[in-house]
């Protein structure tokens, strides 16, 4: 029996392999990134310059570079402004038909959404306020919240964030602010999961700290619904593990660079629900790494690649 039934594995084991492979080839693989264009302005506004020539083209050079399906915008001028990004990057090849653009209480700098894939329902949230010391304030960027359309079967959920900066104000603490802010995203991210604990959703932006500050420990949470911390880092061939499993190993993940302080911090992040993570292709995640990034902004965009569900 056993010398019968080999000869017929042979014969079906190159049919077994091409039915993988046709069904690994039938998947939807896609790259979401996130990027702060640094006062991508059509106009000055304030204290903030328009947005120079060359620094637009070099930001086109480096989303080209990345050839994302969707990506998301921090620091994005007005309706204009994405507006003249995406037929610039039309022009040169890399078409996104759906936009989503969400402003704030801040009036200059909004975040802002490009995809190849339809944009299927926006949730803006733009009138958010907290309490610090007693005194209420706005959300200052709001948050972007859509859902994107990748296959007939696949759908995700897109955050996107902008917490406060580290600059210091008189009126409040500003780590606190930006504390509060991130307890709200998180309340909006709880309300998903509670929902659908298996839901696809996707948390990205400028959060404007470390992983070990309140405001991202807050945001990434506890449990059975804490987002997954992609952490992208540069390409350049670092396999190196940690020396204490309890860090990360020592690869370049860098997204900010602050002049005043001579200083490089990741502060950009791509957050996954666990559902989200299931997809997630860490080969296919990245800091972009290229001569000449400050041309662009003073932040380097992040890349994540995915698996979606078949065609």
């Amino acid at each position: 029996m056993a010398a019968m039934i080999f000869p017929m594995f042979v014969r079906l084991a190159p049919l077994v392999f091409l039915s993988l492979a046709l069904s690994l080839s039938a998947a939807q693989t896609f790259t979401l990134a996130t990027y702060n264009v640094e006062n991508y302005l059509d106009r000055a506004a304030g204290t903030r310059p328009a947005k120079s020539a060359e620094a637009r083209a070099k930001i086109r050079e480096n989303i080209k570079a990345i050839q994302p399906d969707v990506i998301a915008f921090q620091e994005m001028g007005g309706t204009n402004a994405l507006l003249e990004l995406r037929a610039s990057l039309k022009a040169d090849g890399l078409d996104f038909p759906h936009w989503e653009h969400v402003s704030g209480w801040d009036t200059n700098i909004h975040v802002a959404v490009l995809s190849k894939f339809p944009i299927v329902a926006r949730r803006p949230h733009t009138k958010d306020t907290y309490l610090v010391q007693g005194r209420r304030f706005h959300v200052s960027r709001g948050f972007a919240e859509v859902d994107i359309q990748v296959t007939s079967g696949y759908q995700f959920t897109l955050f996107v964030a902008h917490l406060k900066s580290k600059r210091v104000i008189a009126e409040a603490d500003e780590a606190e602010m930006r504390e509060q802010e991130a307890l709200l995203l998180r309340e909006k991210i709880d309300e998903r999961l509670k929902t659908n604990p298996n839901a696809n959703l996707v948390v990205v932006g400028d959060l404007n700290d470390t992983k070990d500050s309140k405001p991202v420990r807050a945001l990434i949470g506890r449990g059975r619904t804490k987002l997954v911390d992609t952490r992208p880092a540069e390409r350049n061939g670092d396999n190196t593990p940690a020396r204490n499993p309890a860090y990360d190993p020592p690869s370049i993940t860098w997204t900010y660079f602050y002049g005043k302080e001579d200083s490089y911090s990741r502060i950009d992040y791509v957050l996954l629900s666990p559902g989200m993570a299931r997809e997630w292709r860490k080969d296919a995640s990245y800091v972009l790494s290229v001569p000449n990034w400050g041309l662009a902004s003073d932040h380097r965009p992040v890349a994540v690649g995915f698996v979606g569900a078949e065609q």
